[in-house]
């Protein structure tokens, strides 16, 4: 490209910048003016910080608020015309929505949709049409729409969300994962053996995520209680915290967190690769996904993984070779792969040994970064 055209990368929250595209946006403004826009909550002076772009702050929120929505798109309106970006690239579903809407509304040339987890999979009735066609309308204001990984692809034609033609980024995943990063250094395992890693045989189960219900946060302390009673020597870990407002967790699963003696719950942590390295097996029973992270994140650091056949875990994970793959809301079923993981230790080393490079040879960070590149540099 002879100059460098304006390129605005687009969130709900400041968490999603910082988080979900760690290092991508310092790689892309070798080739575009980068600009990063979601909502400050506190975040957004380290994103430009540590990526090296211009970021700017738009009020949203991610539940339905009418009013509040509706000023959130004038003032995109508002940036786009001041802006003039020649790429509006979206991910996460308010900003989605109200970004699409802003860019075709003011004329933006290359509109992108990035597809991640589908919320109206785990709805119903009138609020699951409400969500649909929140979906149609951000899909038909895009110019491109990019599932995030194959499942998210049969979702959106299924349903009939859109016609445009749907093609992942190599092989999934927002940013793949930093394989230098996410891996046993000496100062994570150092970490780890404080946190009680290879304790007395334990063997301990870690999961690393919002503790709500659609994570599968329910079966997951259902099918631990019920492992333990049999294996007292099992733990979990659960990292994250609980969001009793949005998505909660039934109370029986809420007391069982914070009173049974093989469950330790230590919120949200900003490195969590320590207690990932503290663990045999990451398990993430999730309702829904668009291409879950942490899975990538966890096999990297070694750990076979326990998930449900949803979009993007069952990509990640090939059944019995570097994981398990149970159906979604089955408490039993997951219990079955736990125990035999814990008792088949055989399988789990053998299951151990190829996670990080089943992970290694298809998400490798530089790969995805380049892919995306390459997609904005073929933009007709």
């Amino acid at each position: 490209m002879s100059k460098k055209y304006k390129l605005i990368r687009l969130t709900t929250i400041d968490g999603s910048l910082w988080v979900l595209l760690k290092g991508q946006l310092r790689f892309l403004s070798a080739e575009f003016e980068v600009v990063g826009v979601a909502d400050d909550s506190g975040r957004l002076a380290q994103v430009a910080e540590r990526e090296g772009v211009r970021t700017v702050a738009v009020p949203m929120r991610r539940e339905i608020s009418l009013l509040n929505d509706v000023q959130s798109l004038i003032l995109l309106i508002r940036l786009f015309r001041k802006e003039k970006p020649y790429i509006v690239h979206a991910n996460t579903p308010k900003a989605s929505l109200l970004g699409m809407l802003a860019a075709r509304i003011t004329g933006v040339p290359h509109r992108i949709y990035l597809v991640t987890g589908l919320r109206f999979e785990t709805a119903c009735g009138l609020f699951r049409w409400v969500l649909k066609t929140m979906e149609r309308i951000t899909c038909a204001c895009a110019t491109k729409v990019i599932p995030e990984g194959d499942g998210v692809a049969a979702t959106l034609r299924r349903e009939r969300i859109t016609r445009k033609p749907l093609r992942k980024i190599l092989n999934g995943n927002i940013n793949g994962v930093d394989l230098g990063f996410f891996d046993r250094l000496p100062e994570v395992e150092i970490r780890a053996r404080e946190l009680g890693a290879g304790a007395a045989g334990n063997f301990s189960f870690v999961f690393v995520g919002r503790l709500v219900k659609d994570k599968g946060i329910n079966e997951l302390v259902q099918a631990f209680v019920k492992l333990n009673e049999v294996c007292p020597h099992t733990r979990l870990c659960l990292v994250g915290t609980f969001e009793d407002r949005l998505d909660p967790v039934l109370p029986q699963t809420r007391r069982w967190v914070e009173e049974h003696p093989s469950i330790s719950a230590v919120g949200y942590q900003s490195d969590v690769r320590p207690y990932m390295a503290a663990s045999n097996v990451l398990v993430l029973p999730s309702y829904r996904e668009g291409f879950p992270n942490v899975v990538l994140q966890a096999g990297a650091m070694g750990l076979p993984c326990i998930v449900t056949d949803i979009n993007g875990c069952n990509e990640a994970i090939v059944d019995g070779v570097n994981g398990r793959i149970v159906p979604k809301q089955d408490a039993d079923a997951l219990f079955d792969a736990m125990k035999g993981l814990v008792e088949n230790r055989e399988a789990f080393a053998k299951m151990a040994g190829a996670a990080r490079e089943m992970i290694a040879s298809r998400y490798a960070q530089p790969d995805v970064w380049k892919a995306t590149l390459e997609m904005y540099k073929n933009l007709q």
